[in-house]
């Protein structure tokens, strides 16, 4: 048997145990930075999703508004690149906040070029769900404590800064 320690509802680490059947998948489970970081971005994404359920906005959605807040105006691709998001993807977020009236997509000074913003019923509904957000945001941060937050907010940029350092190295040989 293999334990690893999972986050339960009240955000306690309680150990789980999965049958030992292959030593090196027991070890890919427990060990691999991908496999616990979506682990974990699951669990934080679910816990945003059921704080902001009541404003019809999604965790995902949420964060694609503050981009769009805070870069107002802004190509598709820088926004996608801010996100960390291929453009494709983007685009796909980007319609149903479209379809809502609350994204706008114009065309650049290069044809090939879209530049975005929120409208007004756009930073409307994002004002309505940031309270919600900073609800959620401070409910993790109490059950984190205040050290471990700290580290976790210091060492995801570094992890965004690594892995993309190391795909472009990657695509280079």
């Amino acid at each position: 048997m293999v334990s690893m320690l999972t986050l339960d509802a009240s955000g306690v680490n309680t150990p789980f145990v999965m049958p030992r059947r292959d030593p090196d998948l027991a070890d890919a489970a427990r060990d691999c930075a991908c496999f616990n970081l979506r682990k974990a971005a699951r669990a934080v994404t679910q816990m945003y999703e059921a704080a902001l359920a009541s404003t019809g906005i999604h965790a995902t959605q949420f964060s694609v508004l503050v981009a769009l807040a805070l870069a107002d105006g802004a190509p598709l691709s820088r926004v996608a690149d801010a996100l960390v998001m291929d453009r494709t993807t983007l685009t796909r977020n980007l319609r149903p906040l479209a379809r809502r009236g609350w994204v706008r997509i114009k065309a650049g000074e290069d044809r090939r070029e879209r530049n975005l913003s929120l409208t007004r019923s756009g930073r409307a509904a994002l004002d309505r769900a940031l309270p919600l957000w900073q609800q959620a945001q401070a409910r993790l941060h109490e059950r984190l404590g205040d050290a471990r937050w700290e580290r976790l907010l210091a060492d995801l940029p570094s992890v965004v800064t690594t892995a993309q350092e190391a795909t472009a190295a990657d695509g280079q040989n």
